[in-house]
């Protein structure tokens, strides 16, 4: 009897343990996520009619809309906007406070991925010297190799350093990006002394070569694009080797330097056909933990800020695009399999219209070059004080001043401050001169003071933030457009998911930037990144 009980003891001890092992953690086999470079949530709205039913239509119809996504902090730009979204942080926490800086304490500029420390693989000895160092949080991509001891495979790729270098975050097996000098796709020593074999296989099919020598023409008949001014409008900027702006487009000739590459369609087409190429060559999606790819699509940031959000050509970026989104939709049913992944897309930044436009149709805008303010701001307070050089550097709408001098003039740096906000009052196109170092006592709108106190790093920012009036910006010239602003126009973000644990829907409550990663690691059952500000957008997901 006791041999019994002794034997049934252990079978269902053994029972038991089976049952355990057999248990498991409910995820997908891959998350894809998609940001598009200056993409403005009514794009979803302005060219839906002329979208296939594959691409942005597949997830908007199939997937969920988060139709009131917005940026939380200031400037807009194209680093911070990729490091909020996988890091569900704000400049604030994560220290990538703009595309480049002024660091306060050596009072060097510094580009947001610059890493000295590391060399170039498979590219150009400058490009190369990038890394995920200058981020001081994790990202979700960080908390999914955490949490499974390393086993899931991470990849960034992108025409830009910063959208996949980013993204990718500080563990990932991988971040690669488009080098001018060589066509190729490149990556640092930080990430490894050399590409994988499925990576340079790829860059020898030297698909920048066939792509460079394309001419773009209009994928419809010119006449069609109704949501467009003339191809020919005074408001446009040449690609840079180009003598015309309007169609058709060639850079041949370019192959010395592929730079200009990065301003057609193609450079989608060609980003395209490398995470495809990651996908496969990788086996992501295959094996028995989640794998995630961070794809960023450049290009239609180059062309809207060449050609503006009403040009013929951003409106054909995007239609093509579209075509793209559709193939690797297909490409995932594939090869991982419908239902067996999770995919967003959202956007960094939105766009102004071109001010000389505005001004045009009698809305009111305006233009202020910083460049120019910067001299005529040191004029000014050399004329009040007597003092040279009291700012050091005025950029991503923040003044930082020039403290050593200050401090050699034995100067009151507080006065200093007055006088600098003085002068922008007295600027056209300026609303508010939020002191960042007090900004309790900023007279702004509460969401303004709070989108610039996200944005302040006292290591990293300017003392003195400049909120411009609505249809205001700090451009480059008179043609094209930027961003960077608190407006919706730059704010307003699309946010898209679709695929396994999605359900059908859409909702217009306010969600931020921030939510996104907060998102996914609710839905990953992994940790938040460790600088994650956001909440889980729960009516997204199934029950």
């Amino acid at each position: 009897m006791r041999k019994l009980l002794i034997v049934a003891s252990f079978l269902l001890f053994v029972l038991k343990l089976d049952a355990q092992q057999g248990q498991h953690i409910s995820r997908p086999k891959l998350v894809v996520g998609i940001v598009v470079d200056q993409m403005r949530w009514d794009y979803l709205y302005r060219y839906y009619d002329r979208y296939s039913e594959d691409g942005f239509k597949r997830m908007m119809n199939e997937g969920y809309s988060c139709q009131n996504a917005f940026i939380n902090y200031l400037p807009s730009f194209t680093a911070p906007g990729h490091t909020c979204i996988y890091t569900g942080s704000v400049p604030s926490i994560h220290g990538i406070v703009a595309n480049d800086w002024m660091d306060n304490r050596s009072g060097k500029g510094v580009y947001c991925t610059e890493d000295e420390t590391v060399t170039a693989v498979a590219g150009s000895y400058k490009a190369g010297q990038m890394s995920p160092r200058n981020l001081f949080t994790t990202t979700v991509t960080d908390e999914l190799r955490l949490a499974t001891n390393m086993r899931s495979k991470v990849y960034g790729i992108s025409i830009k350093d910063r959208g996949a270098i980013l993204p990718a975050g500080h563990l990932a097996n991988g971040a690669f990006w488009f080098d001018d000098s060589t066509g190729n796709f490149m990556s640092s020593s930080y990430y490894g002394s050399s590409l994988p074999e499925w990576m340079v296989k790829f860059n020898n099919k030297r698909w920048a070569d066939s792509f460079v020598n394309s001419t773009w023409v209009t994928l419809y008949d010119k006449d069609s694009y109704v949501q467009s001014l003339p191809d020919k409008n005074i408001f446009e900027g040449p690609i840079k080797g180009e003598n015309n702006v309007t169609f058709p487009h060639s850079v041949a000739g370019a192959q010395k330097n592929y730079y200009r590459l990065r301003y057609l369609p193609t450079a989608n087409t060609m980003l395209v056909k490398a995470a495809k190429a990651c996908i496969a060559g990788a086996e992501m999606g295959q094996g028995s933990e989640t794998d995630f790819l961070c794809i960023s699509f450049s290009s239609t940031d180059y062309v809207g800020h060449a050609f503006t959000p009403n040009s013929i050509e951003a409106e054909d970026m995007f239609l093509r695009l579209d075509k793209e989104i559709a193939s690797l939709l297909r490409y995932l049913d594939r090869h991982v399999g419908a239902g067996n992944y999770t995919i967003f897309l959202t956007a960094d930044h939105g766009a102004a219209h071109n001010a000389d436009y505005m001004q045009s149709i009698k809305l009111p805008a305006g233009n202020r070059m910083e460049g120019d303010a910067f001299t005529s701001l040191n004029k000014w307070l050399k004329e009040k004080t007597g003092k040279d050089s009291l700012v050091k550097d005025l950029s991503n709408y923040q003044v930082y001043l020039n403290d050593r001098n200050i401090d050699k003039y034995k100067m009151d740096r507080e006065a200093v401050k007055r006088l600098v906000t003085e002068w922008f009052e007295q600027q056209d196109g300026v609303a508010y001169v939020i002191d960042l170092e007090h900004i309790s006592n900023s007279t702004a709108p509460a969401n303004v003071c709070k989108m610039a106190m996200n944005g302040y790093n006292r290591l990293r920012s300017g003392c003195l933030q400049v909120i411009l009036q609505p249809g205001w910006y700090s451009g480059y010239g008179p043609t094209g457009t930027t961003h960077g602003t608190w407006n919706p126009y730059d704010t307003h973000i699309p946010l898209l998911w679709y695929g396994w644990g999605i359900r059908h829907g859409e909702d217009f409550k306010r969600v931020n930037m921030t939510d996104i990663s907060a998102t996914l690691a609710a839905m990953l059952h992994i940790q938040m990144p460790n600088g994650c500000i956001g909440k889980p957008i729960k009516e997204l997901m199934k029950k």
